[in-house]
Order: C-alpha cells, then structure tokens, then sequence
C-alpha cells in the first residue's frame, strides 16, 4: 500500500512539472541599415499551460539600446538557427522608458507552444500599486465560434439581410377566434322574450 502511494505521488509530480514550461523572449532594433543587429535576450517567462494566470517573469534585463533606435522587435527567437521560431510584434523604444514597467503577453497554443510575443510599457504608479517590475499574462487559444452550415441566407429586396421575425404570442396568433366567439355570443338568440 505504502509502495502504490509514492508511486502515485511521483506520477502526480511528473504530471505537474511537465505542464511548467519556459519562454526567452527576444528583443532586436529595427534599423534602416543593410546589418540588423543580433536579437538580444530580453526576459524568460514561466509559464503553465493548464493555470496561465500563475505565469511569473524569471529573469529581465532592459535593452541596451543606441540612441537612433526607435522601434524594437519582439518575438521568441532560436539563437542555434538563427531564425525567430514564433511570430513577432513591434514595439516602440519608449515601452522601455524611466517611469514604464514592461507588460509582457504571451500568445500560447493548445500544446503550450509559444505563437508570438508582444510587449508593452506600462507606467508606474506607486500610489497604486507596489509591484513595479515586468509582468507577464499568458492567452492561450480558444476554438472559435463555428458557422452556421446549411442555413439559407435570406435577402430584402434592396440586398440586405432580413432580420428575423420575434415570435408572435398566443393573442397575436389567434385574435380572430376571439372576435368570432364575441359576434356568436353577442348575436346569439333571445328566444326567451
């Protein structure tokens, strides 16, 4: 008995740190140039895949950025082939400014694979609140709402869609049952003069 329970226990931890994943969120300045600079590292995210709300940023390190920088791009970056493995977003310099706290999103898949990454800077009010470092919201995929197949799309003559009609309700249905029985009572004999 004793055996099965630690067996149990060690399964209920297997399944527990395989859903705890980890994202490096990578941060390059958008350049005119011919030669873009290498992605940097930005932040490592933890995230699980089944309670997002308990992500947590591991590691930040603000951008050293040059002076003619004026957009960055964020993204999710493979440094061993050299190729952003999520899509990216862009960002302005300024999310990164004195004052500003960044707020990272990370878009995940229903697997826990990362599909983009964005940030943006949020500022800093110390009379409301007393965490002023970065902050991460991982949104995982939803299935969508599906169409409605095989339904008969009906057109006005001037092209648009026909509202549909509200239900009518049993006196709006039957009125005219009501006006016949009150002419049949109200015609009705007076043989007893």
């Amino acid at each position: 008995m004793r055996l099965f329970s630690i067996v149990v226990a060690l399964m209920g931890i297997g399944l527990a740190s395989a859903a705890e994943r980890t994202a490096s969120i990578y941060v390059q300045p958008v350049t005119s140039s011919t030669t873009e600079p290498k992605p940097a590292l930005l932040a490592e995210v933890r995230y699980e895949t089944t309670i997002p709300s308990e992500s947590e940023v591991i590691s930040y390190e603000a951008p050293d950025l040059s002076a003619d920088a004026k957009l960055l791009r964020i993204g999710v970056y493979d440094p061993s082939t050299s190729r952003w493995s999520s899509s990216t977003s862009v960002a302005s310099v300024d999310n990164f400014g004195k004052g500003y706290a960044p707020h990272f999103v990370v878009t995940v898949d229903s697997q826990g694979e990362v599909l983009g990454a964005s940030v943006r800077g949020v500022k800093i009010d110390a009379g409301h609140t007393r965490d002023f470092g970065p902050q991460v919201l991982v949104v995982p995929t939803a299935q969508g709402k599906q169409p409605d197949l095989n339904r008969p799309v009906v057109l006005s003559p001037e092209g648009r869609k026909v509202q549909p009609e509200a239900e009518k309700s049993m006196l709006q249905k039957y009125w005219w049952v009501l006006a016949i029985g009150a002419v049949l009572v109200m015609s009705g004999g007076g043989e007893g003069k």
